[in-house]
């Protein structure tokens, strides 16, 4: 029996996306997303935890994320954890675990403006309705 390799996340947005295009014109965007967990200590104090994870997106679906994604956004993530090696600048291995983003949904409303007040010239910002992409397989990768 396959293993199970499955991530899903609900949090906010910690940067814009930042997409690079690689040879043959497949992009891949990067962005980080928060997610909070609370939780009381022994003294009874309520305690916020926030964790960062590095996300990736690639080809339509890192498209999509440059161009509707902005910080501060509320976002469901489903996907698959991978880590990964590289050397840096002096040549010692470093080691990066990024969740492989197959599905990006919007939550809520849009972030707010950059006044902060959350409203526009016409009154408060309507909620969008979600909307939700998927990464679709290449052909290669259908398990049949």
């Amino acid at each position: 029996m396959a293993g199970v390799n499955k991530v899903i996340l609900v949090g906010n947005l910690g940067k814009d996306p930042e997409v690079r295009h690689l040879e043959g014109g497949v992009s891949v965007a990067h962005f980080t997303l928060a997610t909070n967990e609370y939780y009381k200590d022994k003294q009874g104090n309520r305690v916020e935890r926030t964790e960062w994870h590095n996300i990736s997106a690639w080809r339509g679906l890192a498209d999509m994320a440059d161009k509707l994604l902005k910080k501060g956004q509320q976002v469901y993530i489903e996907g698959k954890l991978r880590t990964r090696q590289y050397q840096d600048k002096d040549q010692q291995t470093r080691y990066i675990t990024e969740i492989i983003a197959d599905e990006i949904s919007m939550l809520g409303g849009r972030p707010q403006n950059a006044a902060g007040t959350g409203t526009e010239a016409n009154g408060p910002v309507a909620a969008e309705p979600q909307q939700s992409f998927r990464q679709e397989p290449e052909l290669d990768q259908l398990p049949f």
